[in-house]
């Protein structure tokens, strides 16, 4: 049975299991992979390691929030829903060989979704109509997880699971076995890497000097829990959508033991020079782009999966046809002897 039978049913049963939680699940494809942060490195070209976006086309090295209004300046995304104009980022996940050279790790969609690559994104309200949710604002964007993160951090910000050939949905995102450190083995059906983002907001800045402050985690929140839990501190009294992506890495093509290093140590790297391989540095960047109040819509009507009453749809030949072209010219899918940009530590 193919597994866009069983989405349906598995959508029902995570609602159920979760407390009858709504989330919009949807895919976006690849927009571009490039050497650029707007968000971290505005008007940089290039920035200090590689990225793959997803989204909105008018993406670029600057976008200054006071004069770049995503939907006004894209004219295509390349996500499902046809008004969301936002940008989704994250960084890029490599596998070095034996000989120490280096080749970027494909992505795949998530099962029971279609699109060439990218990102499969999330906006979960809570599993009660009782709590009002406020879409974010335009000029919104937020960051978390931490490029130069070289120890464990927080539990509830990023994780990888090692993935089965199929299924594997009834394990809790970044509960056991999912762990903030990559897979130590080959995993048959390669590796996830899921963000997750806060859930409470100060109700006044759109951004903070480092992308965090404006938002903040709920207090009494469990690191698990599904879309927005607990009491936002009276700093962050606005609840908000919890916004979490999921990235698949097929690594299944680097999982002959013979071109991993010979004591078995885990070979795969963040394009952030994240030189023990660990995966802390892994980290996800938002910035907000829905067409007017289309995404308030989407949440009041409590839509789920990648089809809403509310929202305008694109088919993913449309969505794939969305790209844009890179702004740094490097080679980043050949085999290679250091990281695109060598941050510190990635050889």
């Amino acid at each position: 049975m193919q597994w866009s039978t069983l989405l349906p049913a598995f959508l029902a049963a995570t609602a159920s299991a979760q407390g009858g939680f709504p989330m919009m699940r949807f895919s976006c494809s690849q927009l571009v992979v490039d050497r650029i942060d707007p968000l971290v490195n505005p008007g940089q070209i290039p920035s200090p390691h590689l990225h793959q976006i997803v989204g909105g086309n008018s993406f670029n090295y600057s976008m200054d929030p006071l004069t770049h209004d995503l939907p006004s300046k894209s004219t295509c995304t390349s996500c499902t829903f046809s008004e969301d104009f936002s940008n989704y980022w994250t960084a890029v996940l490599f596998f070095r060989a034996r000989n120490g050279t280096l080749k970027r790790v494909p992505q795949h969609q998530e099962e029971g979704l279609r699109g060439n690559g990218g990102i499969t994104v999330y906006y979960i309200p809570t599993n009660t109509k009782r709590t009002v949710i406020t879409a974010f604002k335009p000029g919104f964007r937020m960051l978390v997880g931490d490029a130069g993160l070289a120890t464990l951090g927080p539990s509830r910000k990023t994780c990888h699971r090692c993935m089965p050939n199929s299924g594997d949905n009834s394990n809790i995102n970044c509960g056991a076995p999912d762990a903030q450190t990559l897979p130590k083995t080959p995993c048959v059906g390669g590796i996830r890497s899921i963000v997750t983002f806060p859930t409470c907001w100060d109700g006044k800045n759109v951004d903070s000097p480092d992308h965090k402050s404006h938002v903040a985690y709920a207090v009494d929140s469990k690191a698990n829990d599904v879309g927005p839990t607990g009491t936002c501190p009276e700093s962050h009294p606005v609840v908000i959508p919890q916004v979490m992506y999921e990235v698949r890495w097929d690594t299944r093509p680097f999982n002959d033991k013979s071109l991993w290093p010979e004591d078995g140590s885990q070979p795969f790297v963040w394009s952030t020079g994240d030189q023990y391989s660990h995966g802390y540095s892994q980290h996800g960047d938002y910035v907000f782009g829905w067409k007017g109040d289309s995404l308030q819509k989407a949440i009041d009507a409590r839509c789920t999966g990648d089809v809403c009453s509310a929202l305008q749809t694109q088919t993913v030949a449309e969505a794939d046809k969305c790209t844009v072209k890179r702004q740094v010219d490097e080679d980043y899918e050949g085999w290679l002897d250091a990281l695109p940009g060598d941050p510190i530590g990635a050889k």
